[in-house]
């Protein structure tokens, strides 16, 4: 039958064929049919000549067809036919599908359907002829009846698209049932259906299929409906991360976790490849990216995951998206915003922080994520790069470790650095790379602060010193460069690369060459540096049998670097190595002061690392000071200061710094009496010798310096002090050299007195010396700038030592101790010393970071002496006040309690800027004087507690002062008082019962005390409104404030009567301007960018739901409480704005901030109404408190900005006549004309900005169809033309001021011209 069908074929005609067809049943048909496929034979020339002899126009041959077509797509599925017979099966019917008539083409579709929905697929071969037969059906012009109506093609294509997608599928047909319709011709909403079914179908999938699926999906998007395919992408991936992150978690359900770890990131580094290669085909689909990063900032940032970054990262490697990385600021800003205002955090969720995210990616970059590693180091080095510190006003950068008071940059540079410190921890292929790019960086901006750069160096060394020995040659390239780099930066560098010294000996020998170049060269600074290279390498190479450094400022805590290769022979082999050192070292003490006192300096520190060093170090020392030391014991004065002071024709310069030598040995001295001899006692007595002899120099120097008079160094009240002549410059060097000394002497003998009275008399003599030559200096230095540079003139105390000090002078109440210590207690002027310099100190720290003197680096000694000085001084303002002490003594000079408080202001900001994690510990040591005994219990005690102990005792202090008399009140102590609230304030928790007492009881002294002291005024305000924004909105405390200003100022027309309210009694006639009325300006300018910000927000989140419709029925509802916030906000801010440009305020900065926050004001207001905009074209119709507002700001607002208008200019008017009469001086009416155009300059933008909120009102209108313009009156005319009348007035004026005057310059009266113009 088959060879008769085949022969019939070949005819020309095909009647015959048809006949013969036509005779046949259709189960002998498909059954020869289903035989000769089987067997493999001629299977396709049969299919032809069947469908030869079947047309389409005859409806038998139509039915037919269809048969086969059902039999032939069994066959296929069965997987009974050879791969060949069933592709050239499939293309056949491919290729006659489009003669098939609609309605048959519609059931073979919905036959296809109900086999996918019961998924009786077997293999889905057929699936490939699905596209066609759909594409066929939409290429029918007519109406096929469908269901129970007719429809065109098209649309009935869409029906079965649409049965399709809401049916069922089964999930082995996914991917090929995707990839299929891309070959379907697809409308934007029948493609946005397609990709809505897929995306859904992910969760039903094993991980391991949906990369292929999103392949194919990538390849879909080409059509349209980019953005639904990313963001259905990412949303799921974010799902996926955060369950597996529980699940990880939650220790009970580990062995039920879903998915292992790596083979999600493994999914996920292959799906960021597709896309990305997607992107590289289609740009389109990259500015779809990068949109939803944006909308992601703008409306809630529940966008921004760490999949979403790994994928930014890996396409900003497409050059075309490489700017996308300011987001990252931007997001830490908008958390500062959040955190410093309680009114935000109210309204907007709680945002998960991106440095985390991004972290997060790093870690995850481990699964081989290759393409993003190289995005990861791009991005560290922009941030680092960007937002690193930068130079400041004398060069000085100061790093703070407090997170609490770190810039957005800060945080972002911060950010930089944990990155690329991550990446080097897992890519090891990338290590050379990154180390390479920080000591270019490190070398090459040597003029820019680079500090972020050394920290990260360290971090990196530290973490793998061994590792980085195949690195050295970089390391090795950058010492070449040590000579020309800042002292600072070698410090830093030398400091990083310390761990790598220690394992590798090639590199500690090329480094040493370099410093002996170094310290032979012509530069200075190439010197200090090596001197401070040679120091480092002393302290780190420890010598066999030195004492274990466990007070070490910088110890390196890794276990690589703690094999110490080889210990004991190294330790033999350092001890060689070091003494070479020492004796590179002892050359430098032929060489400037400045070398020479770095050494004396460093000294101390390395002693203490390497104890075995000492006899080196104390005889070097020893012989250096026999040089200027005078050995007879009655030749006054015991030093030769001549020899100190190098005189080259007029150049006079400091040679030796004796009191820095003096201070370096009275230091090591001391620490080797309480640390080495305690365990040598007995033995090595010969050495003892050299401390001993250092101990009788001292002893010496300290009596004859007490019997000498100031007549004895030439330095008397007679002697020339002045800067200008070389004798006065030299008195200068001898006067602080002598003083240096005296402070020396005076810590030596009071760290031996033991509490014996002798010695503390020779203290107070010594003190006496110090203070007569520092009276001379002050007293001639006069009002000259010279007493400002004698005041910085840092003590040589070291911090411990005024610790020891104070507490002895003001806490010690030891019976044996009394007699001894009244010397002291009973010389004012001593105990106003002490403390003075212990103010000087924590303002060195302030500024520096660190502070001068013995273990002046080291954080953790720093913070003890800190916190031992802090108890004395707060132990002595609480119990004897101020005013207690200005009655008993009227001496001149500070008083001391006062001195206290300003060391405590100092202090607890020092503490907060640079000991955040440590302030539980700082409080608790303030404590201590309580409760002693109650450590134990205490321990639990929040910090928040602990400071509103210490703001109680402080405010009970302010009440008092505030008690006092008008002329009796100490501004000073005032200030100092509501500082230390202020720093003590922001410690509380803003949710804390302790907080708001602290808000209330600064709000009712506002409210009850009046003082005219300004700025007191100002900090108080200040403190108030830094709780307030904590708690809730201040705008209802503006309202009030501007109302008591209006009151006090009175109105700019003057027949009106303003009633004084007196919610403030601060504001008073004195304060209220320009003091409190810039104050409450700045805060509302703060609250209009709040509300800004606000605004931009819920304008990200409507375009985000005007963009997928269902998720806007939804979302509407939830942006009903920020809307209300923002007319709320507006509303209260429209009534201050209300009082404030009614109120007469004095020409100045006042009317200048008034004129730009009204500008700023309106400008909002526009934006609010474009908002309502973008609302109505979604939702339609605006709410009633947005009409109320509109309403208010016709009223309340808009005439009154023009009067205030037309005053500021009239008041300008008046001030420049005033002026021109009072003064006859042309430079005067000039520099007025200057004013006034300076002043004026913002009324133009202001009504620029009433007239576009007037215009958008106007569209707002329209699209509402509410008349919101029915309560704004007509803008004033303002037509400027020249008026002739009063143009020939103001000359006449002009013509009579000159006739007075009498004969003017002729180039004054030329000046005077355009100025007269300009009016």
């Amino acid at each position: 039958m088959d060879q008769k069908i085949l022969c019939l074929a070949t005819e020309k005609t095909a009647d015959k064929l048809q006949e013969f067809l036509q005779t046949l049943k259709d189960d002998d048909l498909t059954n020869l049919l289903q035989h000769q496929a089987v067997k493999g034979n001629a299977a396709g020339a049969l299919l032809r000549a069947i469908f030869k002899g079947s047309p389409c126009s005859e409806e038998g041959g139509a039915l037919r067809r269809r048969k086969i077509y059902t039999c032939c797509i069994q066959l296929v599925e069965s997987g009974d036919l050879q791969k060949e017979v069933a592709s050239e099966i499939i293309g056949l019917l491919m290729l006659e599908a489009y003669h098939f008539p609609g309605l048959l083409l519609i059931e073979l579709a919905n036959e296809f359907i109900d086999a996918i929905k019961e998924g009786s697929l077997l293999n889905g071969k057929s699936l490939e002829l699905l596209p066609i037969i759909l594409t066929a059906l939409a290429t029918k012009k007519e109406n096929l009846s469908y269901g129970k109506g007719e429809l065109s093609g098209e649309e009935c294509k869409k029906q079965l698209i649409n049965t399709l997608c809401s049916g069922r599928w089964d999930q082995q047909y996914v991917i090929q049932l995707t990839s299929m319709f891309k070959d379907v011709p697809l409308t934007a909403e029948e493609l946005e259906l397609v990709v809505g079914k897929v995306l859904r179908m992910f969760s039903k999938l094993n991980l391991q299929e949906i990369p292929p699926l999103v392949y194919q999906l990538l390849v879909l998007s080409s059509k349209g409906s980019r953005r639904s395919v990313l963001d259905g992408i990412i949303t799921f991936f974010n799902e996926l991360d955060k369950q597996h992150n529980e699940e990880q978690s939650g220790d009970e359900l580990l062995d039920l976790v879903t998915v292992p770890s790596g083979e999600l990131r493994h999914v996920e580094g292959t799906i960021i490849l597709h896309i990305v290669f997607a992107i590289k085909l289609d740009c389109e689909l990259g500015r779809e990216l990068l949109k939803h990063v944006k909308a992601g900032q703008q409306g809630d940032s529940n966008n921004l995951c760490p999949f979403s970054i790994a994928l930014l990262l890996s396409v900003t490697r497409i050059p075309r998206f490489e700017e996308q990385k300011t987001s990252i600021v931007k997001s830490f800003k908008d958390h500062q915003l959040l955190q410093g205002s309680k009114f935000l955090q109210n309204l907007v969720p709680h945002r998960s922080c991106v440095s985390t995210m991004i972290l997060e990616v790093v870690k995850n970059s481990v699964h081989s994520w290759d393409h993003i590693t190289q995005g990861l180091v791009e991005l560290g080095f922009i941030l680092m790069d960007s937002y690193g510190p930068k130079k400041i006003l004398e060069g000085k950068t100061i790093e703070t470790s407090s997170s609490l008071f770190k810039t957005p940059n800060q945080h972002t540079c911060k950010l930089g650095a944990n990155i690329l410190l991550e990446t080097f921890k897992i890519h090891e292929m990338i290590r050379q790379e990154i180390l390479e790019q920080v000591l270019n960086r490190v070398i090459t901006r040597a003029s820019s602060p680079i500090s972020h750069f050394l920290d990260l160096l360290s971090n990196i060394i530290m973490y793998a010193p061994l590792v980085l020995q195949s690195c050295s040659s970089k390391v090795t390239e950058a010492f070449d460069f040590l000579s020309f780099l800042p002292l600072q930066t070698v410090q830093g560098l030398l400091k990083a690369v310390q761990p790598l010294l220690k394992v590798s000996v090639s590199m500690r020998d090329s480094l040493i060459l370099v410093l002996r170049k170094a310290m032979f060269a012509s530069q200075l600074d190439a010197r200090k540096s090596a001197v401070a290279g040679f120091l480092l390498l002393l302290k780190n190479f420890k010598v066999l049998g030195s004492l274990s450094s466990s007070q070490c400022s910088q110890s390196i805590g890794v276990s690589q670097v703690h094999v110490d290769i080889h210990s004991r022979y190294n330790s033999v082999a350092n001890e060689t190595f070091c003494l070479e050192i020492m004796d590179s070292l002892r050359r430098c003490l032929g060489q400037q002061a400045d070398v020479r006192l770095m050494l004396y300096e460093g000294f101390y520190d390395v002693l203490r690392r390497n104890s075995q060093l000492a006899n080196s170090i104390m005889q070097t020392l020893l012989s250096q000071l026999k040089q200027f030391y005078e050995p007879k014991p009655d030749v006054l004065p015991p030093l030769k200061l001549e020899a100190c002071i190098l005189t080259q024709g007029d150049q006079v310069s400091l040679q030796e710094p004796l009191d820095y030598l003096l201070c370096c040995i009275q230091h090591c001295l001391a620490w080797y009496k309480s640390r080495v001899m305690p365990l040598h006692q007995g033995d090595e007595e010969e050495e003892e010798g050299f401390y001993q002899e250092l101990d009788d120099i001292l002893e010496s120097i300290t009596n004859r310096m007490i019997k000498s008079e100031l007549e004895d160094f030439e330095l008397d009240k007679s002697a020339d002090f002045s800067q200008s002549t070389g004798v006065g410059i030299k008195n200068n060097i001898s006067a602080f050299l002598v003083m240096g000394v005296c402070e020396v002497l005076i810590e030596y003998n009071f760290s031996i007195s033991n509490f014996s009275k002798n010695k503390f008399e020779e203290v107070l003599s010594l003190f006496m010396c110090y203070k007569k030559l520092s009276d001379i200096l002050s007293e001639k230095a006069g009002k000259g700038k010279a007493k400002m540079t004698n005041k910085t003139n840092d003590s040589f105390l070291s911090m411990k030592f005024v610790s020891d000090l104070l507490t002895a002078l003001f806490r010690d109440s030891t019976q044996s101790h009394e007699e001894s210590l009244s010397v002291l207690r009973s010389n004012n002027e001593f105990m106003r010393y002490a403390v003075n310099v212990a103010l000087q100190k924590v303002q060195q720290l302030k500024e520096m970071g660190h502070v001068s003197g013995p273990d002046g680096q080291n954080p953790d000694k720093i913070f003890q002496n800190l916190c031992d000085i802090t108890r004395v001084l707060l132990w002595r303002y609480i119990s004897i006040p101020t005013s207690v002490e200005e009655s008993a003594k009227k001496e001149k000079g500070k008083n001391i309690s006062l001195l206290c408080l300003e060391g405590l202001q100092k202090i607890f900001s020092a503490v907060q800027q640079f000991y955040q994690p440590k302030i539980q510990q700082f409080l608790r040591a303030l404590d201590v004087t309580d409760q002693e005994g109650d450590e134990g219990e205490d321990a639990d005690v929040s910090v928040t507690q602990r400071a509103a102990f210490q703001i109680r005792q402080f405010q009970r202090s302010l009440l008092n002062l505030l008690s006092s008399e008008e002329e009796e009140f100490n501004s000073k102590e005032a200030l100092l008082l509501v500082s230390i609230l202020f720093n003590l304030s922001k410690l509380l928790e803003p949710s804390s019962p302790q907080f708001v007492q602290v808000l209330s009881w600064t709000s009712k002294i506002c409210k009850e005390n009046s003082r005219e002291d300004a700025s007191f005024c100002k900090s108080l305000m200040n403190l108030l409104f830094s709780l307030h924004v904590l708690y809730k909105s201040p705008v209802t405390l503006l309202r009030d404030l501007s109302q008591d200003i209006h009151g006090q100022l009175g109105d700019i027309d003057q027949d009106v009567e303003v009633e004084k309210t007196n919610h403030f009694a601060m504001v008073n006639l004195r304060t209220a301007a320009p003091t409190i009325c810039l104050l409450v300006l700045s805060q509302a300018e703060k609250v209009l960018e709040e509300v800004d910000w606000l605004i931009t927000k819920c304008k990200g989140q409507v375009s985000q739901e005007t963009l997928s419709a269902e998720a806007s029925s939804q979302a509407t509802p939830q942006n009903n409480p920020a809307e209300k916030a923002i007319i709320i906000q507006l509303g209260t801010l429209l009534t201050f704005f209300h009082e404030l440009v009614q109120t007469a305020l004095p020409s100045g900065s006042c009317v200048d901030t008034l004129l730009k926050n009204l500008c700023k004001m309106y400008t909002i207001l526009t934006a609010l109404v474009r908002y309502y905009l973008q609302v109505c074209r979604s939702s339609g119709g605006i709410p009633k408190n947005m009409e109320k507002l509109v309403k208010l700001s016709g009223s309340h607002l808009t005439p009154l900005c023009y009067s205030f208008i037309s005053y500021v200019q009239n008041k300008k008017g008046n001030n420049l006549k005033y002026t021109g009469e009072k003064k006859k001086e042309k430079t005067a009416v000039a520099t007025a004309m200057a004013r006034v155009l300076r002043e004026t300059k913002p009324i133009p933008n202001l009504i620029f900005a009433i007239e576009q909120y007037e215009k958008f009102l106007i569209h707002l209108s329209k699209k509402s169809k509410v008349n919101l313009m029915q309560h704004m009156k007509l803008s004033t005319s303002r037509d400027f033309k020249i008026k002739g009348n009063i143009l020939d007035m103001v000359l006449g004026e002009d013509v009579e001021d000159e006739s007075e005057e009498g004969t003017p310059l002729e180039h004054g009266g030329q000046n005077e011209e355009p100025a007269k113009k300009k009016k």
